[in-house]
C-alpha cells in the first residue's frame, strides 16, 4: 500500500489526476510538474499512480529493465540471448532524494570488487532503476545543480553515459519524470522546466464539505489501512484496465491536420520558446483522445492539451506568473479551426483582466496617478500630501547584473556565485578522511596502498588497503550563498525616478540571484525603525513581489537598518552556519533620525567588519553635487561601493573601476 488515501479519491484536484493519467497512457507525453502550496496531497497523489501503472515485461536477471521484445544492444548486463524467457513486474516509481549524491543516481565503480577482486564492475544507480518507470522527485526545485544537469542529459537522450574511474557504460534510461514543488521555496531552471510535458497548479479546496470528506478519508485509513485499500480496490482496478485500453487504442488515434495547425497556431500565438511545446501538445491531445474512447483528436482535445502543456512554457523569468489566457486560447482554436466550446460567462473586467498569465499591473506608472502634486519631504524630496510616505512606484526594467560574490573559499551549499570547497565540482586534490569517507579519490587511495603490498603478504589480484590508504577527493566548485538586501525606502530616496532605478537594480540582482541558487532575503528602513520584508528564503519571486510594493518616505535610520540586518544574519547563522552571506546595502548613504545618526550608523556598520561579513554598497546618490556619503559607509563595512551605472555587467565605468582595482 503506497498512499493513505486512494488515487481515484483525491478531491479537489482533477487537472492532477488527468495528467498523470494521461502519462500513463503515454509516457512520450513527457512527465509531470505539479506545483502548490504545503499540504495539498501532491506526492500522495504521484505515489498513487505507481499502483494503477501497467505490469512491464522484462528479461529475468537483467539489472536494466530491458524489454523481451527489443532489448538494448548496449546493455551493460548483454548480449541478451533469444531463450524468450520473460517476467512481469510491476512498474517502478523510484524516488530521487534532494540530498542524494551524483554516484546514487547514475550509478559508479563498485569500488568493494574494485579493491578485492581487481575488477572493473559498475553499480546501476537510479536511473537505471527507473527505466521503463517513473523517477519521481519531491522538492524538484530544491534539486542541486549537478543532479538537475545530469536529468537533463537522460531525460534529452533517453540514456543514461558514465564516464569517471575508469568505467565507460551506456544504457537506456527511459521514464517518466514526475516532480511536486513548493513555489514558495524557489523556483526551477528553465532548462529543467521546460522537460516536463505537462504542468499542474494545485491548492487546497475552501469547500467545507470537500475538506470534510478528505479528512474523513484520512482517519478512516488511519483506522484500518487493509479494510480502507478494499474498499477502494474495484475502482482503481477499472481505472487500471481503462489505462490498458487506452494504451492499446493509442496507435489507432488520427490527429488530423486540422488539430496538428490548431497546435501550432495556438504555440505561435503564446509565443512559446523552440518546438517542444508543438510535440508535447500533440502527444497530449493524443493521448487525451485516447483515454476518451476515441480515434480522433478533437478541438477539444487541442484545448485541454494547452491548458497542460504551455502555461510553464511561457514564462519568461522567475517573477512571471504561470498561466494562460483562456479568451485568447478559444480565439486561436476557434480562427484555426473551430472550437466547440463556448464561454457563456465572458470576463466581467473586460480585456485585461484576470484569466491568463498576464498579471494586471500593480501600484502607477511613472508620476501618472492622482492629479495631486506631491509636497517636499525630508531632503527636499517630493512625498505623498499629508502621509509621509509615497506610492509605491513600478521598477525599471531589470538589467543583466555585475557578478557579486563572496571572497575566499567557503564550504556551502551547493550553487554559482563564490567558491568554495563541495561535494561535486572539478577535483582538485586529495587528502586524509575527516570523519566518514565521502568521495573516494581511487588513484590517490591505489598509489597511497601500492607500495606496501609486499610487506601485507598480498598474493592474487586483490589490492590489500588499509583504513589509513584511504584518500578523500578535494572538490571546487561554486556555492550559493545568502544575499541579503538592506534597502532604503526613506524620503532621501524617495524621488520617483531614483526609487523606480534603484527597485530596478535590486530586481536584478533578484534575477542574478535566482540563477545562481541564492537564497534571499530583505530588510528595509525608513522612518524611526527597519523591519524584515522578507526573512532568507529561497523563493526570489517572494523577494520581487514585496519589493514592487515597498512603500517610501520619512527619515533615515540607517543604523536601525544594520543593526536588524546584524540580526537577522546571526540567526540564520545558527539555523545555517556553511552558507556564507553576501550583504547588500541599497543607499545614497545619507543617516538621520534620533541622536547622533550618523556615529550610530557607523558603529552598526563596523559590526559587519568585524565579524567578516562580505558586502556591497550600491550608490544611488544622484546629482551634480555628491557627497561620497556610500563610499564612506562602504568602508566602515569592511566592503566596496558600486554606483547604479556600474553595477551593469556591461558597464564602462563598471569595468574602468575593476580594472583601476587590479591595478592598484
Amino acid at each position: 500500500m503506497t498512499t493513505p488515501f486512494p488515487f481515484t479519491a483525491v478531491v479537489g484536484q482533477d487537472d492532477l489526476r488527468l495528467a498523470l493519467l494521461l502519462n500513463a497512457v503515454s509516457p512520450a507525453v513527457g512527465g509531470v510538474l505539479v506545483r502548490g502550496e504545503k499540504g495539498t496531497a501532491k506526492s500522495t497523489a504521484v505515489r498513487a499512480l505507481s499502483a494503477l501503472m501497467p505490469q512491464v515485461p522484462v528479461i529475468p536477471g537483467c539489472r536494466f529493465s530491458c524489454d523481451p521484445a527489443s532489448p538494448d544492444p548496449a546493455c551493460p548486463d548483454g548480449p541478451h540471448e533469444e531463450t524468450g524467457a520473460t517476467t512481469r513486474r510491476p512498474a517502478r516509481m523510484v524516488e530521487l532524494p534532494v540530498g542524494a549524491s551524483e554516484d546514487r543516481l547514475v550509478g559508479a565503480l563498485d569500488i568493494e570488487r574494485a579493491l578485492a577482486e581487481g575488477v572493473k564492475a559498475f553499480e546501476p544507480g537510479l536511473l537505471a532503476d527507473a527505466h521503463r518507470g517513473i523517477l519521481y522527485v519531491d522538492e524538484v526545485n530544491l534539486l542541486h545543480d549537478h543532479l538537475v544537469d545530469l536529468l537533463l542529459d537522460a531525460a534529452a537522450m533517453g540514456a543514461s553515459y558514465v564516464e569517471r574511474e575508469g568505467v565507460s557504460v551506456r544504457h537506456a534510461a527511459r521514464f517518466l519524470l514526475v516532480g511536486t514543488m513548493n513555489p514558495e521555496e524557489g523556483e526551477l531552471r528553465p532548462q529543467l522546466l521546460d522537460r516536463f510535458g505537462l504542468t499542474v497548479e494545485v491548492a487546497a479546496s475552501r469547500e467545507p464539505d470537500q475538506r470534510v470528506e478528505v479528512v474523513r478519508r484520512r482517519l478512516a485509513y488511519d483506522d484500518d489501512p487493509a479494510a480502507f485499500a478494499a474498499r477502494w480496490a474495484d475502482e482503481e482496478a477499472a481505472v487500471r484496465q481503462r489505462i490498458v485500453a487506452a494504451r492499446e487504442l493509442l496507435p489507432s488515434v488520427r490527429l488530423g491536420d486540422g488539430a496538428l495547425r490548431q497546435i501550432a497556431a495556438t504555440c505561435a500565438a503564446f509565443e512559446v520558446d523552440g518546438m517542444r511545446a508543438d510535440i508535447v501538445m500533440a502527444r497530449t491531445a493524443t493521448a487525451l483522445a485516447a483515454w476518451a474512447g476515441r480515434t480522433d483528436v478533437l478541438a477539444e482535445d487541442v484545448r485541454q492539451a494547452a491548458l497542460l502543456a504551455l502555461p510553464h512554457r511561457r514564462r519568461r523569468n522567475p517573477f512571471d506568473a504561470p498561466g494562460l489566457d483562456e479568451d485568447k486560447l478559444d480565439e486561436t482554436l476557434e480562427e484555426f479551426g473551430g472550437s466547440e466550446e463556448e464561454d457563456p460567462d465572458p470576463d466581467p473586467d473586460g480585456p485585461g483582466g484576470g484569466g491568463g498569465g498576464q498579471p494586471p499591473s500593480e501600484g502607477p506608472q511613472g508620476d501618472g496617478g492622482s492629479g495631486a502634486r506631491p509636497e517636499a519631504g525630508e531632503d527636499g524630496e517630493p512625498q505623498a500630501s499629508g502621509a509621509g510616505e509615497q506610492t509605491p512606484v513600478r521598477a525599471s526594467e531589470p538589467f543583466r547584473a555585475k557578478v557579486l560574490s563572496v571572497p575566499g573559499i567557503g564550504e556551502g551549499a551547493a550553487g554559482r556565485r563564490s567558491r568554495a570547497r563541495t561535494e561535486h565540482g572539478r577535483t582538485t586534490g586529495a587528502r586524509r578522511p575527516q570523519g566518514a569517507l565521502t568521495k573516494l579519490h581511487l588513484a590517490a587511495t591505489v598509489q597511497a596502498a601500492a607500495p606496501h603490498q609486499r610487506a601485507r603478504g598480498r598474493s592474487g589480484r586483490g589490492l590489500v588497503v588499509r583504513r589509513d590508504d584511504l584518500r578523500q577527493a578535494v572538490r571546487e566548485g561554486r556555492e550559493g550563498n545568502l544575499v541579503l538586501f538592506v534597502v532604503d525606502a526613506s524620503g532621501s530616496m524617495a524621488a520617483r525616478q531614483r526609487m523606480s532605478a534603484v527597485k530596478g537594480a535590486v530586481l536584478s540582482l533578484l534575477l542574478d540571484a535566482y540563477q545562481r541558487r541564492d537564497k534571499v532575503g530583505l530588510v528595509t528602513f525608513r522612518g524611526s525603525a527597519a523591519d524584515v520584508a522578507l526573512p532568507p528564503t529561497s523563493s526570489v519571486d517572494a523577494a520581487a513581489a514585496r519589493l514592487e510594493s515597498l512603500p517610501t518616505g520619512g527619515r533615515t535610520p540607517l543604523a536601525a537598518g544594520l543593526l536588524r540586518a546584524h540580526e537577522v544574519l546571526r540567526v540564520e547563522r545558527l539555523r545555517d552556519p556553511a552558507r556564507r552571506a553576501l550583504v547588500v546595502v541599497v543607499t545614497d548613504g545619507r543617516a538621520t533620525g534620533g541622536p547622533e545618526p550618523v556615529v550610530l550608523a557607523g558603529r552598526a556598520a563596523r559590526l559587519f567588519a568585524a565579524d567578516g561579513v562580505a558586502s556591497v554598497v550600491v550608490d544611488c546618490e544622484s546629482g551634480p553635487v555628491r557627497l561620497g556619503l556610500a563610499g564612506q559607509l562602504a568602508g566602515e563595512l569592511g566592503g566596496t561601493a558600486v554606483t547604479l551605472d556600474e553595477l551593469r555587467a556591461d558597464s564602462i565605468a563598471g569595468l574602468v573601476k575593476d580594472v583601476q582595482r587590479r591595478a592598484a
